[in-house]
């Protein structure tokens, strides 16, 4: 057993976890935060990605006792008040989602990815879109919609940054 203090979604939490509990059931179990999916268990299809100090991570193959001290952001913690993240909007504007069950690692996904690219001044094009997404497995859409779904939230999230500024 360990114990195990995070910060998630902005909360200090602190739990006695085995030493294989992953950051999955972590979440899911003992935080009752179920919009991180388990697809795979094998850190294929991206479903369970969550954000650990600001980076994308499957957290089905991740260990919730070596996360002491991290800060996770979930799908739950993304979006401000009632007011979505421009990344969660994008997805309903685009109907970049069926049934669902990708939708949280998708977006999470699409976050990180756009925050990278911009931090290196690099332009997130359709091509590396698609490309990034390879970690990530939506068995009803076709990919087209989350495409555009990512590329609107980029200039949102660009737009939003240079106003922080």
């Amino acid at each position: 057993m360990n114990n195990v203090k995070m910060t998630v979604n902005g909360k200090a939490v602190s739990r006695d976890v085995p030493d294989t509990t992953l950051l999955s059931e972590f979440l899911r179990e003992d935080l009752r935060l179920t919009g991180t999916h388990v697809g795979c268990d094998t850190s294929q299809c991206g479903a369970c990605v969550v954000h650990v100090d600001g980076r994308a991570v499957k957290s089905c193959t991740t260990l919730a006792a070596s996360l002491d001290g991290a800060d996770v952001t979930t799908i739950e913690g993304i979006a401000n008040g009632g007011d979505l993240h421009p990344m969660q909007a994008a997805f309903n504007t685009h109907h970049g989602l069926q049934c669902g069950f990708c939708t949280p690692g998708m977006i999470m996904s699409g976050i990180d990815m756009v925050n990278r690219f911009q931090a290196d001044g690099k332009d997130l094009t359709e091509e590396a879109i698609r490309e990034e997404l390879e970690g990530n497995i939506c068995r009803c859409t076709g990919y087209h919609n989350i495409v555009k779904a990512i590329e609107d939230a980029a200039g949102t999230m660009a737009d939003m940054a240079k106003a922080a500024e």
